[in-house]
């Protein structure tokens, strides 16, 4: 077995950020905690816009080019006839773009939601005031729901994986590396890979302070 660099620091904490992030937005949603609900929002705006960009730019594995997600390769893999290879497997890779594209949805309808109490998204000003009743009852209902439900999905693929299949997907996502039968390019991860990830960091940020301030924030 080749131990192999797959996920890199950047990515790494790309995905634990969003965990916690995610995690704050739930209890602050459900505890009426706007304030911070609002300040989590816009943390994972700027994640989700680094991921975006990082899908470019960063280690081998992160980049969405390594992604196989055409039909045939999700069929092949659930037929067996393809392994899953070292980074994402086709159906990981279809439920990663899955959850990372419904919440950036979900920050979205959120920032033309309006609670007509406390809170006011930044956007609500710049959209018919029926987008903004419509925005706010998905933010809260089904939007929430199909979230919550696809972050269960994706804790019960975890499980799956390590019960089904003997992989445990959570501890390369912790120290990056991954035991191989035969050597694959690895994904770069030393000084350079961290200062560009924090140059983007910084200019996703840079990006979501700019679009708040939009909408006076």
């Amino acid at each position: 077995m080749v131990k192999v660099r797959i996920w890199d620091w950047p990515t790494r904490l790309f995905h634990w950020g969003l965990v916690l992030a995610i995690i704050g937005m739930v209890v602050t949603g459900q505890t009426g905690q706007m304030v911070w609900h609002f300040r989590l929002g816009q943390a994972v705006l700027a994640l989700l816009l680094f991921r975006l960009i990082w899908g470019l730019v960063g280690g081998h594995w992160s980049r969405f080019a390594r992604f196989a997600i055409a039909p045939s390769a999700v069929l092949a893999y659930w037929r067996g006839q393809r392994e899953g290879g070292p980074g994402h497997s086709p159906t990981g890779a279809l439920a990663t773009l899955g959850l990372l594209s419904w919440l950036g949805l979900q920050v979205l309808s959120g920032m033309m939601a309006d609670d007509e109490i406390a809170f006011a998204g930044p956007l609500t000003a710049m959209v018919p005031s029926e987008w903004v009743h419509r925005m706010t009852v998905w933010h809260k209902g089904p939007g929430k729901l199909v979230l919550l439900g696809l972050v269960l999905l994706h804790l019960g693929a975890i499980i799956w994986y390590a019960r089904r299949k003997g992989q445990r997907l959570t501890p390369a996502m912790l120290h990056g590396d991954k035991h191989l039968p035969a050597p694959v390019p690895a994904s770069a991860d030393g000084p350079v890979q961290w200062l560009l990830g924090l140059l983007v960091l910084g200019a996703s940020v840079a990006a979501v302070r700019w679009v708040f301030a939009l909408g006076g924030y």
